[in-house]
């Protein structure tokens, strides 16, 4: 079971990025994945989850409507689509798989990690 991330990268405020998740070893249909962050100097935190056999997906207050969580359609990668990007979401981007089909905001409902991508939001 493996998750990588990618996509991160130097983008000035209101920018946009995507961050990809390939995933292999498990099937979407059975396992959410989630995207957590963890800027310098703090605890990681919990950005959104998608929930394939549920047809959901969540986000924390601070992204809603303006980051996406969706999946491609051979269910191999799982993007967050980052839009009107601010400083505070600078960190370092994670992302997850769940337990079970339906995921959580708690990073214990995760037993496998991907290794992080960097975002930095900068002028």
């Amino acid at each position: 079971v493996q998750l990588q991330a990618s996509g991160g990268g130097l983008v000035e405020p209101g920018g946009s990025l995507r961050l990809s998740c390939v995933i292999s070893g498990f099937s979407l249909n059975s396992y959410a994945v989630g995207w957590f962050r963890q800027a310098p100097g703090k605890e990681r935190e919990w950005v959104s989850t998608i929930s394939v056999s549920d047809g959901s997906s969540y986000y924390r207050d601070s992204v809603k409507g303006r980051f996406t969580i969706s999946r491609d359609n051979a269910k191999t990668t799982v993007f967050l689509q980052m839009n009107s990007l601010k400083a505070d979401d600078t960190a370092v981007y994670y992302c997850a798989r769940a337990t079970d089909y339906l995921g959580s905001a708690l990073a214990q409902a995760y037993d496998v990690w991907g290794q992080g991508t960097l975002v930095t939001v900068s002028s």
